[in-house]
This record gives C-alpha cells, sequence and structure tokens, in this order.
C-alpha cells in the first residue's frame, strides 16, 4: 500500500468542522475513528506522523484525541488553529454530555442502562485493540525496530494491566528507558554520518 504525501486542512472552520464529526464519532475510545479520519480518509498525516503524534498526545495531561487535536491544528494555524480544533472537540460533545446526564439520571438504576453501559466498554476496548494492531505496521519505521517496541507494549500491558502499577510510574520507568534506548540507537545511526 503506497503512502500519499499529507494533504492539509483548508481553514480553521475546516479544522472545527473536521474535529466536531470526529467527537461525534468517538464513544468511549476515539483512537479507531481519529486514526481511519484524519490517516485515511483526510490524509493530514502519514500513519509514521499518527503514531509519533498520538505517543506525544497520551504524555500530555488530558485526553489524548483533544491533545492531538490542538496539535494538529496548531500545526497548521497556529494558536487559533489550535483552538479552533479543541472548539469542535467539545462543543458538541458538550451540549450532549449534558442531555445524557440529565436522561441517565432517570434510568441510572435500570439494568438494562447498565448492562448497555458494559457492553459500550467492551466495543471500545476492541475499537482499541483492532487499531493498535492496525497502527503495527508503523513501527517498521521505529529506530528500534519492530521485535523492541512489541517487548516494550508487552512489557507495559504486563506492569500496568496485570500489576496494575501506576500509569505515571510506567511512563516515567518504561517510556523514560525506552525514550533513553531510541536515543542512543538514532544517535548512534548519525555517527556515521558526521
Amino acid at each position: 500500500m503506497t503512502e500519499h504525501p499529507p494533504a492539509q486542512p483548508q481553514s480553521k472552520t475546516d479544522l472545527f468542522l473536521a474535529f466536531t464529526w470526529l467527537a461525534l464519532q468517538g464513544f468511549g475510545g476515539v483512537l479507531a475513528v481519529v486514526q481511519r479520519e484524519l490517516v485515511e480518509k483526510k490524509r493530514w498525516m502519514t500513519r509514521e506522523q499518527f503514531v509519533e503524534d498520538w505517543a506525544v498526545a497520551q504524555i500530555m495531561p488530558g485526553p489524548n484525541v483533544v491533545n492531538l487535536s490542538m496539535m494538529i491544528g496548531g500545526r497548521y494555524f497556529g494558536l487559533p488553529g489550535a483552538l479552533a480544533a479543541l472548539a469542535g472537540m467539545l462543543a458538541a460533545p458538550l451540549v450532549i454530555v449534558l442531555l445524557l446526564a440529565v436522561l441517565y439520571g432517570n434510568v441510572a438504576d435500570n439494568p438494562v442502562a447498565q448492562n448497555a453501559l458494559r457492553g459500550m466498554g467492551a466495543v471500545a476496548a476492541g475499537l482499541i485493540t483492532a487499531t493498535g494492531i492496525k497502527l503495527m505496521a508503523a513501527l517498521d519505521k521505529n529506530a528500534l525496530g519492530m521485535p523492541v517496541c512489541i517487548g516494550l507494549a508487552v512489557l507495559t500491558f504486563i506492569a500496568i494491566g496485570l500489576l496494575r502499577w501506576p500509569l505515571l510510574w510506567v511512563l516515567l520507568g518504561i517510556g523514560g528507558a525506552a525514550c533513553l534506548w531510541a536515543y542512543r540507537v538514532l544517535k548512534r545511526n548519525e555517527e556515521p554520518h558526521a
């Protein structure tokens, strides 16, 4: 599959509408939707750029997709673009969540509503897993190589999923070690050219 060069949003309104549409599609986990829309449909970024930007968005405080939207908006239109993307991510969902809160207050004790929410959580987990598998091909171009990246992913899963270590310590420990390792590999690869 050939990768097309990234396109770019035409205006701040284009950013606002695109991120509003993304926000309205994401329920519980938007990784799959964001990747499909920004990489495959709009082609505002390549898979590799998406993986790199998503990694940065994850370690910043706040919701990942909001961080990513502001990064993309800022990249193309500076602070006004970041604010347009942020407004797109938050405006419609805010109204919907407020309406749902009122409705849910009336049915919170209903077993059907509780089971529906559990089902949505399982679907969100499946979407995130499927997107992670889909994006693995982008790791071929990673400085550490596919085997090391998979090893780091497994180690992170064990630390958080099985051992229940706090995310902050896993990010600082495994994430910090991975960053240092990648830095050394990149530095070593640059030396012959210098």
